[in-house]
């Protein structure tokens, strides 16, 4: 029955089957965490203000300054890496695959990832040298304010931190490649 009446459907399901539907809104999504980390660094330091880190001993000022200057860059590190990211989700699946969310959601496990291995390696090892060098095992009270409690300060972390950032990097990506060779295989599979 090729009527219009049972038809006029068709559109909406070939945008769903070929993947536009998946591809698209997680561009977009892309985009807003990549805006997101360009106001992380205004976010924390309105954080400051609120908890009058100005107030403070010079030392903690000095150490927040410093902090903060590592999440401008870490954020402008973080926006480049998401925006880069969009553009590459739309090309996640071939036309007329048939396997065509996987790949996309496999994208976003691989560039929270990366993402987030990133963040910590830089933020994370930056933070817990400058805090145990300059405040000691006052840091804590310092990070506490901020609103970045998870991370520590300590030699051991100074150590730890760029190794978990390259850790859940690499296990981030190895998962995503695990979820892309398996709808790869399954695509070609179906071709043959």
């Amino acid at each position: 029955m090729e009527n219009k009446f049972f038809t006029f459907i068709k559109p909406y399901l070939s945008y769903i089957d070929n993947g536009h539907l998946y591809r698209k809104p997680f561009s977009w999504l892309y985009a807003l965490l990549a805006i997101f980390n360009l106001i992380l660094p205004i976010h924390v330091f309105y954080q400051a203000l609120e908890h009058r880190i100005f107030d403070t001993p010079a030392k903690f000022v000095i150490v927040f300054l410093l902090v903060w200057i590592i999440i401008v860059f870490a954020s402008w590190i973080s926006f480049q890496l998401w925006w880069d990211r969009k553009s590459k989700v739309i090309t996640t699946s071939a036309e007329g695959a048939e396997f065509v969310a996987t790949p996309v959601f496999s994208h976003l496990i691989q560039t929270l990832g990366e993402w987030l291995g990133t963040w910590i390696g830089i933020v994370g090892f930056s933070v817990a040298l400058l805090t145990t060098l300059i405040l000691g095992d006052e840091g804590y009270y310092l990070l506490r304010h901020l609103g970045l409690g998870l991370l520590r300060t300590g030699f051991l972390f100074i150590i730890l931190m760029p190794v978990y950032g390259f850790l859940i990097i690499v296990a981030s990506r190895f998962l995503a490649e695990q979820f892309r060779a398996l709808s790869s295989i399954a695509n070609n599979t179906r071709k043959n």
